[in-house]
């Protein structure tokens, strides 16, 4: 008898250690580095890095703030009318980075939206000029023509002019996906999934989606991120509004699978060790 209940202990530390092992090697998986832009570079094609000026479009608000040899003067066209908005008189715009912020919108309450917002029509409304087409337009040269137009008003004028709705959203198989808003209005699309935390180990990256709106019309792009051809591609700089989207790869229909069975397998190990712990202490 006492022979029987050694052997059955044995029986049931034999089969725990069974299960455990299985277990550990359901759980284990091979792993490799995900690398980016792989492979040799032509510097000759990517050294240089193109002027990047986002153009305006339908939607986007805009910081137009005025300057002149006169700040009471220019203080006039700047949405909230006051002097203390105009900032220490430097064509180099030294105090460019806070002047954005300092524009009241609409130049009424102070419930009204901040900046200019480019309507359905691309137009906005400026004071004197009237109605200005700014659609397509880049920052650079919506500056250019307030500067020329108001020198009919002003001494020397010059204008800074930015977005305050730049942002991009991200999709899809990364660790943070969401909306982003970012200050200096360029980024690149390695940049952008760092924001989001990197691709999960089940993101495709030789097929990123780029859903980008242009002149009214939706138009795609895709990038495969582990070439080195990314840079010289037209969707390496994202624009305001640009939606990325990343999609899963194969493995992770795998991986499901894999659960799926490992999860049969503890199951079934776990009701034939019920079955042997019972036949045991049946006898």
């Amino acid at each position: 008898m006492n022979i029987e209940k050694v052997t059955g202990k044995q029986h049931i530390r034999l089969w725990g250690i069974a299960i455990l092992f299985m277990v550990i090697l359901s759980s284990c998986g091979t792993t490799r580095p995900y690398t980016y832009m792989q492979g040799g570079f032509d510097t000759t094609k990517v050294a240089t890095i193109p002027a990047f000026d986002p153009k305006i479009k339908i939607g986007d608000l805009l910081s137009i703030i005025v300057f002149s040899d006169n700040p009471d003067a220019s203080a006039i066209y700047n949405q909230g009318g006051s002097s203390a908005l105009q900032l220490p008189t430097s064509p180099t715009g030294a105090g460019a980075t806070s002047s954005g912020g300092a524009s009241r919108g609409g130049g009424g309450s102070g419930s009204a939206p901040l900046g200019y917002l480019v309507d359905e029509k691309g137009n906005i409304t400026f004071r004197d000029l009237g109605v200005l087409h700014v659609d397509g337009l880049s920052r650079g040269q919506l500056t250019d023509t307030l500067n020329d137009r108001l020198k009919d008003y002003l001494s020397h004028p010059y204008c800074n002019v930015r977005f305050l709705n730049y942002k991009f959203r991200m999709l899809g198989e990364l660790s943070k996906p969401g909306e982003f808003s970012i200050p200096d209005e360029k980024i690149n699309i390695l940049e952008a999934i760092a924001m989001a935390g990197d691709l999960t180990m089940y993101g495709r990256r030789d097929n990123v989606l780029i859903i980008r709106e242009d002149s009214g019309k939706r138009v795609f792009g895709r990038m495969d991120l582990t070439s080195p051809d990314i840079m010289k591609s037209p969707y390496f700089y994202l624009q305001q509004n640009d939606l990325v989207i990343v999609e899963q790869n194969k493995k992770k229909s795998v991986a499901n699978d894999v659960v799926t069975l490992r999860n049969i397998s503890i199951a079934t190990s776990v009701v034939t060790v019920a079955a042997i712990l019972y036949s045991i202490f049946k006898k």
